[in-house]
């Protein structure tokens, strides 16, 4: 038997041995990764349909994969399919195990993905026999998203038809203390919280401004130049966390971080203390606000808190148009919500702020910080504080409310127009080139979601 003879021969038997192995394994391989979770039968059908097609590559917790997967070529091929993978969408174990929440956004990757065909991709499926979505499975996964979505509270303000869509209405918080608010907001535009009073909350968060400074980067105690974009503070209570890398867990935590930033206010809080003590009117109001407590770091960051969470935008007309008035919004902004969510925008950009529900990689389709040049640590994102590779150049997803006027726009203040935002966003996020017809058109839903703050609309503050 001549050589090529006993290679043809040997090439047959691995095509017949994989023919076998692969299904035979992935039959053997299929199922429950995690207990079998209880309670809401949306989520139980919908996780074991996420473990059985997808928890391989976006839950590497949980991953099983067949023997082959540890073989060249296949081991390489399925280590980069999961490394692509967690850069665009991660589940957690406990999510799957119905002990943690999916957000919006996660349920804006899962919609995008189906409504395009793309997952599990071609070659996930060659390599996993029996992986591909059947029309039931599609099915349960939709009937999730849109029950998921139609329990939130803010959903209820909706019109039936429109409860199962990405993006929810801004909705007044009910449980201000009224006390408080009045105490945080006259503290939020004191200069005495900054080393030489020169400086408030309001310099770089002004109200009439949409919560920002519309500047690319702020300026702080002394003309320094600080290295990002300061974000919105109105709506900033619907963020799973505060700041762009999310190193504050919350409202109160944020509001302590500027003051004794040496680049920011440039204050000591033991110093801001002594001199809030020093206003007769501010003993008595922290008196009435916090019986039995005095002036300090605490009740300081508590009170703008607390007036931080009543700038709440409700009112936009996009909000009205989700709550069933059709006439709300122009033809040119439907058309724009439309490509906004077929562009795959609404994997990110969900929920009542349009954002703030989720981090991501800022340059999933082309390098963003590559292309940009001259990198700064400010474009590590949320890299610097967890540490993991995976979160390097990933922010918390800004919210989209109001933005028509709170330019310039991302993390580093580089993009002066809406329309130049849209067009880059659809570049270094999701690989398209948007027509300008097209853009012009998402720019107007984007001004849809111009909301009112006491009774004003925030583009005439």
């Amino acid at each position: 038997m001549n050589r090529r003879a006993r290679l043809l021969i040997s090439l047959g038997v691995v095509v017949v041995v994989a023919g076998v192995a692969l299904p035979l394994s992935n039959a053997l391989d299929s199922g429950q990764r995690v207990p079998k979770v209880a309670g809401d039968p949306h989520l139980v059908a919908a996780s074991e349909v996420l473990q059985t097609s997808c928890a391989d590559c976006h839950a590497l917790e949980v991953a099983r994969l067949p023997f082959y997967a540890h073989v060249p070529p296949a081991s390489s091929i399925i280590a980069e399919d999961q490394r692509r993978a967690e850069r665009w969408w991660r589940m957690r174990r406990a999510q799957l195990e119905g002990k943690e929440p999916f957000s919006g956004s996660d349920l804006g990757h899962m919609e995008t993905a189906l409504a395009a065909g793309e997952m599990p991709p071609a070659k996930y499926v060659v390599m996993h026999w029996g992986a591909r979505l059947s029309s039931a499975e599609r099915h349960t996964l939709h009937s999730w998203i849109y029950a998921r979505r139609a329990s939130r509270p803010e959903a209820q303000k909706m019109s039936a038809e429109r409860r199962g869509e990405p993006i929810q209405p801004v909705v007044l918080p009910t449980d201000l203390n009224a006390a408080k608010v009045t105490l945080g907001e006259r503290l939020y535009h004191d200069k005495r919280l900054s080393g030489d009073d020169s400086l408030s909350c309001a310099s770089c968060h002004a109200i009439e401004k949409g919560g920002t400074d519309q500047a690319p980067v702020s300026t702080g105690i002394r003309g320094q130049r600080g290295p990002i974009n300061a974000p919105t503070t109105m709506n900033a209570s619907y963020a799973l966390r505060q700041f762009w890398d999310g190193r504050a867990r919350d409202l109160k935590e944020q509001a302590g971080g500027p003051v004794e930033n040496p680049k920011e206010m440039g204050a000591k809080f033991a110093e801001v203390v002594a001199k809030l003590q020093q206003d007769e009117t501010y003993v008595n109001q922290f008196a009435v606000v916090y019986p039995g407590s005095t002036i300090s770091k605490d009740t300081i960051t508590d009170a703008i808190a607390e007036f931080e969470r009543s700038l709440v935008t409700p009112g936009a007309p996009f909000d009205r148009y989700l709550a069933g008035d059709d006439g709300a919004i122009g033809e040119s902004a439907r058309r724009g919500y439309a490509t906004f969510k077929t562009a795959g925008c609404t994997e990110c950009h969900t929920g009542p702020a349009a954002g703030g529900e989720s981090f991501e990689r800022f340059g999933i389709a082309a390098d963003y910080v590559a292309a940009r040049g001259n990198p700064t640590d400010a474009d590590l994102g949320r890299f610097a504080v967890t540490h993991d590779e995976r979160d390097r150049h990933s922010f918390k997803v800004p919210t989209l409310r109001n933005v028509e006027v709170t330019h310039p726009y991302f993390h580093d203040g580089s993009v002066a127009t809406l329309d130049d935002a849209v067009r880059k966003m659809a570049k270094y996020q999701r690989g398209r080139a948007l027509t300008n017809a097209e853009v012009s058109d998402v720019v107007e839903f984007l001004r849809s979601l111009t909301g009112t703050y006491r009774g004003k609309s925030v583009a005439k503050l």
